[in-house]
Parts: C-alpha cells; sequence; structure tokens
C-alpha cells in the first residue's frame, strides 16, 4: 500500500497505512504518525477515522490495511458502538451489510476560506460523546494548501484524538508541505489553548509554526510552536531507524 510511506516513523521504521471505502467509493487515506513522547503516536486506523469525521462522512463499507489490525485497532472499532462489524482476514475490516463500491478517488480536504472561519467551523464537526466541548483547528502550509481537523471521542479515553493532532496527522496521510499556521478555536472556551499532549506533537510535527488561538469576540493571540511548550521532549537521544 503506497500510502503507507507517507508514515511518519523516525523511531520505529515501521510504516503503516489504512484506506477507508466509503458507500460511495470515495477513499480517505490514514499513516502512523509517532511522536518522541511515545504513547502520543496516533495509528493509521485511528488517523484515518479522525479525518473522516472532520469531513463529515461516516459511511463506511470497508477499511484495509497495510499490516493486520492490532488488538488495539480491534479495540478502537469495538468501541464504535454504532457500527456492527465483520472482519476478513487479518487486515481488512468490513461494516456488516454494506454495499461495497469500486473504489474511486482520496477526498480531497483542502478548504478555500480564511483559517478563522475553517476552524470555527471544523468546532461543529466535532465527535463529542464524553465531553461535549468542540475543539476544532485549521493548519495553512507552505504550498497555501488549508485543511481542517476536530476531536473525535471515544469510550476509552486513551484514544480521543484532540482536533491539533487530527489535522496534524491528515496533513501526513496527505503528504501535505510544510506546516506554517496552525488555528485553534474552542467555541464553549474562548481562552483555550492547546493541551499538553498537542502542544508536544505541534513542536515535532510543525516547529516553525505560528499558532493562533481563536478568542471569539476578541482578535486571535498568536505564539511560535516552541514557545507553547518550553523545555519540551525532544527525543534527540532515543534510538531511531
Amino acid at each position: 500500500m503506497r500510502i503507507a510511506t507517507r508514515s511518519y516513523v523516525p523511531y520505529t521504521g515501521q510504516q503503516e497505512g489504512v484506506i477507508i471505502l466509503l458507500e460511495n467509493g470515495d477513499l480517505i487515506p490514514g499513516v502512523r504518525v509517532e511522536n518522541a513522547s511515545f504513547q502520543l503516536t496516533i495509528p493509521a486506523l485511528q488517523n484515518a477515522l479522525s479525518t473522516m469525521y472532520a469531513l463529515q462522512r461516516t459511511d463506511i463499507s470497508m477499511i484495509v490495511s497495510s499490516i493486520p489490525f492490532t488488538d488495539s485497532d480491534l479495540a478502537y472499532t469495538g468501541g464504535m458502538a454504532e457500527i456492527a462489524w465483520e472482519m476478513v482476514g487479518a487486515s481488512l475490516l468490513l461494516v456488516a451489510g454494506s454495499h461495497i463500491p469500486e473504489a474511486g478517488t482520496f477526498i480531497d480536504p483542502a478548504r478555500s476560506e480564511n483559517l478563522l472561519d475553517v476552524s470555527r467551523e471544523a468546532a461543529l464537526n466535532a465527535f463529542i460523546p464524553e465531553s461535549d466541548f468542540p475543539v476544532g483547528s485549521a493548519i495553512q502550509t507552505s504550498d497555501n494548501v488549508v485543511i481542517d481537523g476536530c476531536n473525535v471521542e471515544h469510550s476509552d479515553w486513551s484514544k480521543i484524538i484532540c482536533a491539533e493532532r487530527n489535522v496534524l496527522s491528515t496533513a501526513r496521510s496527505y503528504g501535505l508541505g510544510q506546516i506554517t499556521t496552525i488555528y485553534v478555536s474552542c467555541p464553549k472556551e474562548p481562552g483555550g489553548t492547546p493541551c499538553g499532549a498537542c502542544r508536544q506533537v505541534i513542536v515535532e510535527l510543525a516547529p516553525d509554526a505560528t499558532v493562533w488561538m481563536d478568542r471569539g469576540n476578541q482578535e486571535p493571540i498568536a505564539m511560535k510552536a516552541t514557545e507553547l511548550l518550553p523545555g519540551h521532549f525532544t527525543g534527540n537521544v532515543l534510538k531511531k531507524q
């Protein structure tokens, strides 16, 4: 699976890709995104599913992986109570009773609106049955591509992904360029900022980015990514592949 080559895996070298096939044939990719703080690594399956929610699509037909699904992957899908899954082999999941269409093309996640509006709109797509706390995020790359992400919750809180990590991992899945700007919008808490986990991921994946925090009716405020987490863990002494 060629999509797996977009994985960010400096610590293990183990590329991993997932493709979601939707009922109309549209495709959504996901790749493994590692972090120096190992527990913040985003598996390919979680990456693809969180991108799916941000794109406002839940009409899954099938999911295929470049490697066998792990127990953690199956626990993740098992927690999606609204979907009945059928496992076919070690690396293929079907939605029970679904139509399997001919595969089409990957959905283009690019947006044309300004970053602040995109991040605010993304918050409306948040899947938040646990907290009822929506967050949206938008990024712009060096080649002026804008995409968005939202927080996606799970009954197992360790499998929740924040909006910032969602959009950053989506950027890796689509092979986008260097991230220059990040917007974060918390409509229920205009003073909200990225959590510690997101700050660690931002500083590794987008160290040169400017991070803008939506302040509702006030002007957004900006910080450099490296200012968000002084003394962040670099992972420089970790074994790398």
